[in-house]
């Protein structure tokens, strides 16, 4: 049992680290809308000063996507085609697991041999009992809004698991994580393969 338990939970803390640091992402938009119209961009202030997370987190976050609108191309301008705004949401996630699986060598009532006598042999059984866990799910939308209509005419959601840690730089590259994906939906393939 011990081998067997030595064996599967490091295979299980990898499958369970494994998915939590990926970033579910979907994105919606406007269909009516030329999205190659869109050449500079701007921050909505007011939109983002609603945003409920840390001003440290929020200047990360519009840093992260200074950087990803660069590498689109887009221009920062005080005259802009759209306006970039975000909002965050966050909620505790449990988790909880039933350990009381496997096979292993214990004391306990019967065995395949008899099951009312008290000894020593192998059955089934495992850990005492449900392990419970909890961690931060949060999702990050980025919202596009034209800048003439204030139309919002794209937004992206990333949801995702945050990292609690003081590491400030575990902390950007999370942050930076999230954006870049989220980012990676924009523009709307549909949208370019039909003009």
């Amino acid at each position: 049992m011990k081998t067997f338990k030595a064996f599967a939970l490091p295979l299980l803390a990898l499958f369970f680290l494994s998915s939590c640091v990926s970033v579910r992402v979907v994105a919606d938009y406007d269909r009516e809308v030329d999205f190659k119209d869109y050449k500079t961009y701007a921050f909505y202030k007011t939109g983002i000063d609603k945003a409920q997370i840390s001003d440290l987190d929020k200047r990360r976050i519009l840093k992260a996507i200074e950087a990803e609108m660069g590498a689109k191309g887009f221009v920062k301008s005080q005259n802009p085609d759209i306006l970039v705004s975000i909002f965050t949401k966050e909620r505790e996630q449990v988790d909880v697991y039933n350990n009381n699986f496997g096979w292993g060598w214990g004391w306990g009532w019967g065995g395949w041999y008899n099951p009312w006598v008290w000894g020593p042999g192998w059955g089934w059984g495992g850990a005492w009992g449900p392990n419970v866990s909890t961690r931060t799910q949060g999702s990050l939308y980025i919202d596009l809004i034209d800048a003439e209509t204030k139309q919002l005419v794209w937004q992206g959601r990333g949801v995702g698991t945050l990292n609690n840690t003081s590491n400030v730089e575990k902390k950007e590259e999370r942050i930076r994580e999230f954006v870049s994906q989220i980012l990676e939906k924009y523009p709307p393939i549909q949208e370019l393969a039909a003009n």
